[in-house]
């Protein structure tokens, strides 16, 4: 078989490099004849790596020492729950930005403790391309605690490329969890980034949050301490035992993301990957994309084919190339090609020509 390429939106591809130092220690970390799951989190040794894994997440996306970097158990879904516990008391109320599936259930979740206001969606236009909403403030009640947005739905392949601000100027809360390590952000536009990690970060199981310092202290008495940001902050991340294979594979992802350039490099390769996907379906009378360019993903591009009796068969002879994990959402239905940061280009010139040949031999 030809080389393999996954595009599974998550649990996603991780760097080979990063998988190949894993399975060298494995069995024998840091000479310590034990594997780094076997130490304890207490362990100066553990410390050691969670302090480095904070510092060079830091370094990437220049976090200011007035923002708590917090490693957390629960993925991105515990977050939903997580933000309206320690930013709200009972009766207050929240503005969400419904863009998608991962919005909708946050506005689900955050609803069993707020009134969560949808206050602005996304939409199509008169050809049928979705759009993100287009309004950089966002008009909001006054009393509106934070305004909490996904700026790369998953699912739909729609992403924002401006970052909203409410109109109460309350805390912006963003969803990063397919998008963060992407590319450079500027990080003190937002109250909280959280992000689950299993699509740029590292494997399912951990949550990472990126919390302004005055927001914290805030949490509601009936918190669960495993969500209490204050708490998480004042152990360390470490109030339990952490997700300690998820967090040292993060630590990985880190160190590759450094040398590779950092995220000014990264975003380069992002962008090019996309482009390149991006105009082969553009360029094709049988492929399309039900995404405008304005809203387009860098991590998640959704693609129909023309006659839609093919998608088997697609799938079927993608499988045979080595081209994994390309059937759209059941929601979306189509393909999609996740090409998170793992990516290599080579993989998704693989599938273009794949796409190449099958429009001309079934189109």
């Amino acid at each position: 078989m030809s080389e393999v390429y996954n595009f599974c939106a998550g649990p996603a591809m991780l760097p080979a490099p990063v998988l190949e130092k894993a399975q060298k220690e494995m069995l024998d970390w840091q000479g310590l004849g034990t594997s780094v799951m076997e130490v304890s989190h207490r362990g100066k040794e553990f410390i050691a790596l969670a302090d480095k894994a904070e510092r060079d997440l830091r370094s990437l996306l220049n976090i200011s020492d007035s923002y708590k970097v917090l490693f957390m158990h629960g993925g991105g879904r515990g977050q939903f729950a997580a933000v309206p516990q320690n930013l709200t008391t009972q009766g207050d109320r929240a503005a969400f930005v419904d863009t998608g599936v991962w919005s909708k259930k946050a506005v689900e979740e955050a609803n069993r403790f707020i009134g969560a206001d949808v206050v602005a969606s996304s939409y199509q236009d008169q050809s049928g391309l979705w759009h993100v909403p287009q309004d950089k403030v966002v008009e909001v009640a006054s009393s509106a605690r934070y305004l909490h947005y996904c700026p790369n739905e998953t699912i739909e392949g729609l992403e924002f490329n401006f970052v909203p601000k409410a109109s109460n100027n309350a805390p912006v809360i963003a969803d990063m969890s397919s998008t963060i390590l992407s590319r450079p952000i500027q990080v003190d536009d937002f109250g909280i980034i959280y992000a689950g990690a299993q699509k740029n970060i590292g494997p399912s199981g951990l949550a990472v949050a990126i919390v302004r310092e005055d927001l914290l202290g805030q949490a509601r008495k009936d918190t669960p301490a495993i969500l209490n940001y204050s708490l998480t902050d004042e152990f360390d991340s470490m109030y339990n035992t952490p997700p300690t294979y998820s967090w040292y594979l993060a630590g990985l992802v880190f160190e590759w993301l450094l040398e590779q350039g950092g995220l000014s490099a990264v975003e380069k390769i992002n962008q090019h990957k996309a482009e390149c996907l991006y105009q082969c379906i553009d360029n094709s009378d049988f492929f399309n994309s039900q995404v405008a360019q304005d809203s387009r993903s860098w991590m998640n591009v959704p693609f129909q084919l023309g006659d839609s009796s093919l998608d088997a068969l697609f799938l079927s002879e993608a499988e045979k190339q080595g081209l994994r994990a390309l059937k759209g959402h059941r929601i979306v239905g189509g393909m999609r090609a996740s090409i998170y940061n793992a990516m290599p280009l080579s993989g998704v010139k693989t599938l273009i020509e794949f796409m190449n040949e099958f429009e001309r031999t079934r189109g």
